[in-house]
Parts: structure tokens; C-alpha cells; sequence
């Protein structure tokens, strides 16, 4: 039985020590925005950060985690504002998630839960990046080829982050 925070909340899953992490949140947790892809560590799709560091989680063993490691998957990112008229409260993008909707940056979508992950880790760590920051940090793969607007809404979000309006 291993014991793990996604999201910030608690959770248990009896799994293999061996099991990656992607698994454990996708078929234990029922967090499924998190993808596979390549199975090798190599594409990108099933990034999550842990501790705020993207890690390739198809070949991570969950047994790997730290003990009280923080776990954040793309449903981690939206935030749900508290609403009075809305009983479950609003959800507001991060601003990563927005800048990625106004560049209009998937095309399949597929890859795009690890993308915005690995821009927010950039963005928690370098607010203000430049090209080759960017250039060096997503790393991740897009079969769709969308890197230019990638690029484009990193920088957006960055200004979104920082009070500029998008």
C-alpha cells in the first residue's frame, strides 16, 4: 500500500512497488488527463511534476517517490474558486492553461496536459524566460509540430502571470 498526495489531496493505492507513477494516477486514482505515449520516458505525454519538477512518469516506479512527495497532474493546475452562486465553486485556468487556449496551441491535443505542465514548472522557476529558456525547458514532443505556438504562449504566460492581460 503506498501512500501518495495528487493534488494536494491524500490518497492510498495498493499497487506493485514497480508500478509507474502514470499508472497509479490514471488506473488507481481516475486521473485521466495525464496521457502515455511512448512508454520510454522519451515524448513527454505523461509528464506530472513532482514537487514541482516534470518527471516522465511512464517509467517512474511509484515505490521512487519521496516520502512526502506533492504530486501535481493537469487536473492539479485548474483552480476552483469559490463561487456563491455556484455550489461546486468556478473553475479559473492557470495562467498557463489560458495563454494555451488564446494562442490556440493544440491541435490533437494529445501531449498537451505534459506541455502545460513543463511550462508551469519553467514559469514557477523563471518567471521572465527567454527563447532559449523556453527553447531548453520544452523539451516534450508534439507530433502536431505546434512549437511556435508554444513558444508564443509561454511568453503570454509568462505576462499573464506577472498582471499583463492576455
Amino acid at each position: 500500500m503506498f501512500k501518495l498526495t495528487v493534488n494536494k489531496k491524500a490518497y492510498q493505492a495498493d499497487v506493485d512497488a514497480d508500478t509507474p507513477l502514470l499508472w497509479v494516477v490514471r488506473d488507481s486514482l481516475g486521473l485521466t488527463g495525464t496521457k502515455f505515449g511512448c512508454g520510454l520516458a522519451q515524448c513527454g505525454a505523461c509528464t506530472m511534476l513532482i514537487n514541482g519538477e516534470p518527471t516522465r512518469t511512464c517509467v517512474f516506479p511509484v515505490a521512487a517517490l519521496p516520502e512526502g512527495a506533492e504530486v501535481t497532474t493537469i487536473e492539479g493546475v485548474t483552480q476552483t474558486q469559490p463561487n456563491e452562486s455556484v455550489d461546486n465553486g468556478v473553475q479559473q485556468w492557470h495562467p498557463v492553461q489560458q495563454a494555451w487556449i488564446d494562442e490556440q496551441v493544440p491541435q490533437c491535443g494529445y501531449c498537451q496536459s505534459g506541455q502545460i505542465l513543463t511550462a508551469v514548472a519553467l514559469l514557477d522557476k523563471n518567471p521572465n524566460p527567454s527563447e532559449e529558456d523556453i527553447e531548453n525547458a520544452m523539451v516534450n514532443i508534439c507530433r502536431c509540430g505546434t512549437y511556435p505556438r508554444i513558444r508564443k504562449a509561454v511568453h503570454r504566460a509568462a505576462d499573464l502571470m506577472q498582471g499583463g492581460e492576455s
